[in-house]
Formats: C-alpha cells, structure tokens, sequence
C-alpha cells in the first residue's frame, strides 16, 4: 500500500481538547450554504459524494436521514445525476454505504443511479476513495454532498489533495425541513450490509492511529 503524503502536524495531547472546540465552530452558515446551493441549480454534476454514518440499534440515525434526504433532493433537482454513498463498516458491523444506498433507493433515487464505496474508514477517505472510484467509473463532475460541518471541514482537504475541481452543496436546513413532512422512515434489510467478521475501528487502532486516518495520513493511494 502506497501512504498518501500529507504534511505532518504534531500536536500536544493538551491543546488537542481547544482544537476540537476550534473545529466545532467550523461549519458552512446558513447563508453560506444558501448560496453554495443557488450555484449549484445551473449545474449538472456527473456525481454526488456522501459520506457514511454507523448504522446502530436497528434505524438510521437523524443525520444519516438528513444526508440521504439531502441526496434525494438534489437527485430530484437534477443537480444530481447519480448518488455515490461511501463508508465501510467503522464503527458498528454494517458496511455504512450500503445501509444508506438500501435507504436512498427505497425513498425514490432509481438503483441504477445509486452506487457504493465501502473502503472508507474516516471523512478525508469518504472523498478521496469516493473521487478516485467515480472517476475510474467515467463520472466527470462531481461534488461533496453533507452535512455543514462535514462539508466545511472537508473543503481544504478536498481542494488540496483529491481536487480543486471537486464542488461542495451543503445540507440547507431550511429546505430540508421543507421536505420533513415526507419524510418517511422505510423498511430495509440490513442483513444485506452486515460483515461477519466485524471489528470496531476502535478494537483495531488507538487514538492516535485514528487521529492520523482523521487528518488523511493513511490513505492508500492505490484503491480503486
């Protein structure tokens, strides 16, 4: 496996509390995001990413439904031609992309238009396996699709490692609740997505090994 060089940062594990709180604060705004949306309208991306989340006690998560309701809506406006959901099994024994992809066929995005990359272990992977995959699959546009938060955080990361071509369409709240009403919770077979063998990332790596995957450090730069 060939390690993705990225510049090395040695942090205190004192100062490491004040850096989570920094990240914290470190989200696209509610107009940010507005707008980010508004140019995306014109725009017809081969592609949208969007990040995993463990799948735990037998139902999705808020957030989980937030990204994949967020991807049906793009995928309706046609800003979206297809949806590719990524994550591995991480934290609990359902491969995250996957669940989601069972999710976002069931609420209405057609399965042809829905793929999976199931390699990812941390957000930096997300995209970069995801943008590595979709573009050995032909896909030519393509952009992150999530959360504000994650959408931020991932920005700089994107546009200096994966690609400064890659576009960014954070979830608007505003119009997510819009769509809240319809928001159904529908029947899936997680079965489909379970790993036998699981074991967490938490049982296999320390902090420190973890914090390293997080910053994108162990990225194997031959997958896909």
């Amino acid at each position: 496996m060939i390690k993705l060089s990225v510049k090395r940062l040695v942090w205190p594990v004192s100062v490491l509390p004040v850096i989570l709180v920094m990240l914290g604060s470190c989200a696209y705004s509610s107009k940010a995001s507005k707008q980010l949306l508004e140019e995306s309208l014109n725009k017809k991306y081969d592609v949208i990413v969007v990040p995993g989340l463990p799948f735990e006690d037998g139902k999705w998560s808020t957030l989980m439904k937030d990204r994949v309701f967020w991807s049906k809506y793009l995928y309706e406006k046609g800003i979206a031609k297809n949806v590719m959901y990524s994550g591995s099994a991480v934290y609990s024994p359902y491969r995250e992309a996957e669940i989601m992809a069972m999710y976002g066929e069931k609420i209405g995005i057609r399965k042809e238009n829905i793929f999976t990359e199931v390699k990812a272990e941390h957000s930096t992977e997300n995209m970069y396996y995801s943008y590595k995959k979709a573009k050995k699959m032909g896909f030519s546009t393509i952009a992150l699709a999530s959360d504000p938060f994650q959408t931020k955080m991932l920005r700089r990361f994107t546009r200096k490692i994966v690609s400064p071509e890659v576009n960014f369409i954070p979830i608007v709240y505003d119009t997510l609740i819009t769509l809240k009403a319809n928001m159904q919770d529908p029947v899936i077979d997680p079965n489909k997505a379970f790993v036998s063998d699981f074991e967490p990332l938490t049982k296999r790596k320390n902090f420190f090994e973890r914090f390293r995957g997080t910053r994108g450090m162990d990225i194997d730069t031959t997958a896909y």
